[in-house]
């Protein structure tokens, strides 16, 4: 019974320390329950099914009260994201189990948190990818505290929160051994440091940070077109009328830029015809009207061809010798240039790309799961396009899910880009923290590149974010309109768009290394 409890009591501490709800203190003791149950089973040396049984627990109870909502746009999705996300963290856990048995304390502690870390690292690199939940995003409305993710990324973050948790741990095993109040005082004084400090250095950072860059004036849309009743059932004509109407509440002779949200063009498009598009048309539309504006908007674009030639590995087979690439894209107009493209490349599991096709598609069948639109894998590009004004002004383009990917956003950012624009669909969500965590981890994007983002959602919210992560403004949820910003163009570069996730790449060379010297020593007695 004492093992369950603590096995819940790990899953609830974890959850109330996330984001938008909660308070991330929680998140360095949220491992201390767990790490104990673990031991107590690992001293009477109970079976690892009870390390699977209670970890599954605990973890389980985690990714639901956190990411519940999406059952609001899959069911069946929202079960495989619990299920396999809530079984990858207790696989780290047993195999930490695994070694501890083997090792000291200092070791397989130093492998816990590096095989966290290098789990956290795979989960934004491989087909079944959803690292909403990687720890460092857990300070995501505490922006204050980790301005110094411009040197270290999320990672830091994940470090920051291990070496807390593995502090207290053994605090209390020390406790135990001993009985003397003096070990508790020690380390309520030096884990409470290692909190403290850092936030403190990011305190300092903040209160000197100075926003770099020429101001520019920018105007995001919000037409608030609900996917599930309008969205694939109207017109691209009522659509630009809509986009029209909305931009000439906000727009001025001083706009440079005016966005509009991901897919809201999602008419039927051929990619070959988009010069003659409603889409384009839109855009020239509006900068016959104000020459100095540059239009960035979403569109969803298909690629019908008969060359089996042509056939890669994303490419849909609509019938015999039919084939199509499905594209999820931006594209920019601006005057007197041609037009840009660029194609979404973080897809979401399971609507957007098929994992692992040529081994799950024999078991599962065709398990795309269709939320409207064309159900169908994506196609995707190797670079992080980006945009530019006349006066060459960068805009880097993140669609969706693509913007809690800090690496890869560091993309657009190394081909110059200025500035960062997020165009997304939330409404699939509802009303829940599904769009408010996605919002806020925007703000760490903002932090590792000291770049201002402008947001454009469709039901909501979008929104300014300026270097620091700050929401300068915002335009709520399901609330139509549009929003007028001025942010800052900044051309400088910081140290993790420079080394981008290095502390996972130690971490990931550390646990190998562990792993192999653990398995050529003998189990050692606890």
């Amino acid at each position: 019974m004492k093992n369950t409890l603590l096995s819940i009591l790990s899953g609830l501490l974890l959850a109330v320390s996330w984001p938008t709800y909660g308070f991330p203190l929680f998140l360095f003791f949220g491992f201390v329950p767990l790490l104990l149950v673990e031991y107590d089973i690992r001293k009477n040396k109970y079976s690892k099914a009870q390390v699977l049984g209670f970890t599954y627990l605990s973890f389980f109870i985690w990714n639901t009260i956190t990411t519940w909502w999406i059952y609001n746009s899959t069911g069946v999705g929202m079960a495989i994201a619990l299920l396999v996300n809530s079984l990858l963290m207790t696989i780290v856990f047993l195999l930490y189990h695994i070694i501890a048995k083997r090792t000291s304390f200092t070791i397989s502690t130093i492998f816990l948190a590096c095989f966290w870390m290098a789990f956290e690292y795979f989960h934004l690199q491989w087909q079944i990818s959803w690292p909403w939940l990687n720890l460092g995003n857990g300070f995501a409305n505490f922006t204050s505290w980790i301005q110094w993710y411009e040197y270290t990324g999320t990672f830091g973050g994940t470090l920051w929160v291990w070496i807390v948790n593995i502090g207290v741990f053994k605090s209390i095993l020390l406790f135990k051994e001993h009985k003397d109040k003096a070990i508790l005082y020690r380390s309520a004084i030096k884990n409470g440091l290692i909190i403290v400090v850092p936030i403190l250095i990011s305190i300092l950072i903040l209160k000197t940070y100075e926003e770099e860059g020429k101001e520019i004036e920018v105007v995001v849309l919000q037409p608030n077109i609900d996917p599930y009743t309008e969205k694939y059932n109207t017109t691209d004509d009522r659509i630009s009328k809509l986009l029209d109407s909305l931009t000439t509440t906000a727009i001025s002779d001083n706009t440079k830029f005016v966005i509009a949200p991901e897919t809201v063009f999602a008419d039927n498009n051929r990619l070959h015809n988009f010069p003659q598009s409603i889409a384009k048309r839109t855009a020239l539309k509006i900068i016959d009207r104000y020459p100095n504006v540059n239009f960035l908007s979403g569109i969803s674009l298909i690629d019908v061809f008969n060359n089996p030639a042509r056939i890669r590995k994303q490419t849909n087979i609509y019938k015999e010798d039919v084939f199509y690439d499905d594209y999820n894209s931006a594209f920019f107009v601006r005057p007197d240039a041609s037009d840009e493209l660029y194609h979404k490349s973080k897809l979401v599991v399971g609507i957007e790309n098929f994992p692992y096709e040529s081994v799950l598609k024999p078991v599962l069948g065709d398990a795309m799961i269709d939320l409207g639109g064309t159900v169908a894998k994506k196609t995707t590009q190797e670079d992080r396009e980006v945009f530019f004004t006349k006066d060459s002004v960068g805009v880097g383009t993140m669609i969706c899910y693509e913007s809690i990917y800090g690496e890869f956003s560091t993309g657009y950012t190394r081909n110059k880009a200025d500035f960062l624009a997020i165009i997304t669909n939330d409404a699939w969500w509802g009303n829940t923290q599904g769009h408010q965590q996605h919002l806020y981890y925007a703000k760490l994007r903002a932090i590792e590149s000291r770049r201002s983002i402008a947001r454009s959602a469709n039901t909501g919210i979008s929104a300014f974010i300026d270097q620091t992560g700050n929401i300068v403004s915002s335009l709520g949820y399901e609330k139509r309109g549009a929003l007028q910003g001025t942010i800052r163009a900044n051309d400088k570069i910081t140290f993790y768009v420079k080394a981008g996730n290095y502390i996972a790449r130690v971490a990931i060379f550390l646990a190998i290394f562990i792993f192999l010297f653990s398995i050529t020593r003998r189990k050692k007695k606890i």
